[in-house]
C-alpha cells in the first residue's frame, strides 16, 4: 500500500503511464506546442450543433487515441476517471456514453487532470483495479457560454483574463516494470484555499494560493527542494497567477521555484502574437500539454523528474452572481522515469 506522510502518498507499486494523448483546437494548434498534439481540429464545432457536444467529441478523440496508442481494447480498462468544467460534468458523461467502460465522474475544476490521475493511481495501488484511465477536457466557447457570456454578446476581456483552452487529454495508468515509461512515484492531495478573490476574470490570482500551499506542503512532506526536480509544472495560472505563486512561496516559505517553474497556460499560447491576455486556462489546458508534449519529453529522457501541479477555481456561475469569493485547489503528481 502507498506510504502516507502528511497529505502526500508515495506509491509502492510501479504505476506507469502506458500511453497518453492530447488533442487541441485550431488556435492551440497555431501556438508553440502545435506540432506536439496528437490531433489538431481546425473546425472546433466538430460538426456538432452546439459547443457542449463539440467538447464531448474532443474528449472522445483523446480517449480513443490513448487507447489506440496503448494497443488495449476498451474492456481492459477497469474505470475511466474523468470530469470537466460544464455543469454536472456533461462533457465527460456524454463522451463515456460511447464506451462500455465503468465511469467515475470527478470535479476539480481546472485541477481535474491531476485529481483524476491521483484517484486512478490510488485505485491501482490498492489492488482494486488493474488499469485505469484519467481524462478531462475544456472548450473556449462552452466555457464562455456557461461562466461569462455567449460569444455573440461580444464582451471584452480584462488584461488578467485567460483564454479557456479548446482541448482534451487522456492517459492510461497501470502497474508496469517497463523502465522507459513515465512512472507516478507520488501524489499530493490539495486543500482548499481562499484569500477572498471575487474577480472571476482573474483566475490566476484565485488559484495561486492553493498552488503555493500544495507545493510547500509536498516539499515539506518529502524533505526535498525545488532544485531536486527538472521541472515544476503548474496547470494554468497564466502570467498573473505564475508571478503571484512565486511571490507567495518566497515571502511565506522562502522557497524559490524560479529556475524550474513553467506553466501550461503560458506554454500553450504565444502571448505576443495570439490574443490570449494572461495565457491559457481550463481543464484541457494542462491535460493537453501534459498528455502530449510533457510526457513525450519524459519518454525521450529530456525530463526525468517532474512535479505536475494542476490548479482549479472552485466556483460556479451561481456563486459568482451571488458575490461569493473563489476558493482554489491544487493537486500534485510526481512523475519520474
Amino acid at each position: 500500500m502507498a506510504e502516507r506522510k502528511g497529505k502526500t502518498f508515495t506509491f509502492e507499486k510501479e504505476i506507469r503511464v502506458l500511453s497518453s494523448a492530447g488533442v487541441a483546437g485550431r488556435l492551440e494548434g497555431e501556438g508553440p506546442l502545435g506540432k506536439c498534439f496528437d490531433r489538431v481540429f481546425e473546425d472546433t464545432t466538430m460538426g456538432e450543433a452546439c459547443w457542449e457536444k463539440a467538447e464531448s467529441d474532443l474528449l472522445t478523440a483523446a480517449i480513443r487515441t490513448a487507447l489506440k496508442k496503448s494497443n488495449l481494447e476498451e474492456d481492459k480498462i477497469d474505470a475511466v476517471f474523468a470530469g470537466d468544467l460544464l455543469n454536472q460534468c456533461i462533457s465527460s458523461s456524454f463522451s463515456l456514453r460511447e464506451l462500455n467502460v465503468p465511469f467515475c465522474g470527478m470535479f476539480g475544476a481546472c485541477s481535474t487532470m491531476a485529481l483524476s490521475s491521483l484517484a486512478a493511481c490510488l485505485a491501482v495501488e490498492s489492488g482494486a483495479m488493474s488499469t485505469c484511465m484519467a481524462a478531462t477536457s475544456s472548450h473556449f466557447c462552452s466555457a464562455e457560454k456557461q461562466f461569462r457570456f455567449p460569444l455573440e454578446y461580444g464582451g471584452q476581456r480584462t488584461p488578467t483574463a485567460q483564454r479557456t483552452v479548446t482541448g482534451a487529454g487522456a492517459l492510461i495508468l497501470s502497474e508496469s516494470h517497463s523502465k522507459n515509461l513515465p512512472r507516478v512515484k507520488a501524489a499530493h492531495l490539495g486543500t482548499v484555499q481562499d484569500l477572498g478573490i471575487i474577480d472571476s476574470t482573474n483566475m490566476g490570482a484565485a488559484m495561486a494560493p492553493a498552488a503555493a500551499k500544495t507545493i510547500s506542503d509536498f516539499l515539506r512532506d518529502t524533505n526535498t527542494l525545488p532544485s531536486n526536480y527538472d521541472m515544476l509544472l503548474t496547470g494554468d495560472l497564466g502570467l498573473v497567477g505564475s508571478r503571484l505563486l512565486r511571490e507567495l512561496l518566497l515571502k511565506e516559505d522562502n522557497i524559490d521555484i524560479s529556475t524550474v517553474h513553467q506553466d501550461c497556460g503560458l506554454m500553450i499560447f504565444d502571448r505576443d502574437s495570439q490574443d490570449v491576455h494572461s495565457g491559457g486556462s481550463g481543464c484541457g489546458c494542462c491535460a493537453s500539454v501534459l498528455c502530449s508534449h510533457i510526457l513525450d519529453e519524459m519518454r525521450r529522457g529530456k525530463i526525468r523528474n517532474l512535479l505536475f501541479v494542476a490548479t482549479g477555481a472552485l466556483m460556479s456561475p451561481v456563486s459568482s452572481r451571488e458575490g461569493e469569493s473563489i476558493p482554489g485547489i491544487a493537486h500534485l503528481l510526481h512523475f519520474v522515469i
